[in-house]
């Protein structure tokens, strides 16, 4: 017997894999090509049908997005932010971020707080000017005598004093604008101190309800209150006031009664001297009324240095 019948018989299995190297991995490869150019599709049609406004509200978006985090709202174009924006529809004409439109709103809030403060300094300035005058009337022995018929306000139009008639110490000659010799002094020392402050002023002459009863024909309240405005005018003047200063002048008859329950009362009988806020200037000089708010038009009640007056109930 060969040696060949005994040698064990080695059968060799050939185990076949379907695909070999052409494997599945470069299907996830393609998978991903085709996601890429389907988003760089996307984008190049956004790109091209999108204005050259909402693209350069894209950019800025881009250069500064923490811009519209701190200033508030959802994104670039929510119109929500204080940086206006134009919703969801990219293809808008307007409505997207501008860098003017953020120039113009910035400019617009330092405008307001400008003003704000302006208006807190020029009535402080004011608020200086009504102590001033009131501390005149007292360290002044002449004048002291005087202080129950100066009337001290800070109104929607500025500082307003009021030079009112007693009953027995009238401004001036009855049914004249001739001034008592009293009365020239403390106008005078009153225009002197005016030249403090850069503010222009107004002068209104006031009567009682009382007819004008002398004088030549058609003489009446209305002529008697402008004259007496206009002397009270020109001794301010005297006192060392800048004539320039003087930015009108005018006569209301008994027309803007100081005591509304008693027309007759002397306090009616008075002058006015209103030294003026800004905006009641430019107002004047516009021929418009001062635009202030329904709060402001309610003046508070006139504070007087010593005991002061307070009409007949």
């Amino acid at each position: 017997m060969s040696d060949d019948s005994t040698r064990p018989i080695v059968i060799k299995r050939i185990k076949k894999v379907a695909g070999g190297h052409h494997g599945g991995a470069w299907k996830i490869a393609y998978a991903d090509f085709v996601t890429a150019m389907m988003a760089f599709f996307l984008l190049m049609w956004l790109l091209g049908s999108t204005a050259k406004g909402d693209l350069k509200g894209i950019a800025d978006y881009f250069q500064s997005p923490l811009l519209v985090a701190n200033k508030g709202g959802s994104g670039t174009g929510d119109a929500s932010s204080v940086i206006q924006g134009g919703g969801k529809d990219l293809t808008r004409q307007s409505g997207q971020v501008k860098q003017g439109d953020i120039e113009a709103k910035h400019k617009q809030i330092n405008l307001k707080e400008t003003t704000a403060e302006f208006k807190r300094i020029e009535r402080e300035a004011l608020e200086n000017l009504k102590s001033k005058i009131e501390k005149m009337v007292q360290d002044s022995p002449q004048l002291a005598q005087f202080k129950n018929q100066i009337l001290l306000d800070i109104t929607a139009e500025g500082l307003r004093i009021q030079l009112v008639d007693e009953q027995n110490r009238p401004m001036f000659d009855s049914s004249s604008a001739e001034l008592k010799p009293y009365s020239r002094e403390l106008l005078r020392q009153i225009g002197r101190v005016l030249n403090g402050v850069p503010n222009r002023v107004s002068l209104a002459g006031h009567t009682d309800a009382a007819q004008f009863g002398g004088g030549e024909r058609g003489f009446s309240n209305w002529e008697l209150s402008a004259n007496r405005a206009n002397a009270s005018r020109r001794e301010l003047i005297l006192g060392g006031m800048d004539e320039n200063k003087v930015l009108r002048v005018v006569g209301q008859s008994s027309t803007v009664l100081f005591d509304k329950n008693d027309p007759l009362n002397p306090v009616n009988r008075r002058i006015s001297v209103v030294v003026l806020n800004r905006q009641t200037e430019m107002a004047i000089l516009q021929d418009e009324g001062p635009e202030a708010p329904a709060s402001d038009l309610a003046l508070p009640a006139p504070t007087v240095p010593g005991k002061g007056i307070s009409p007949k109930p």
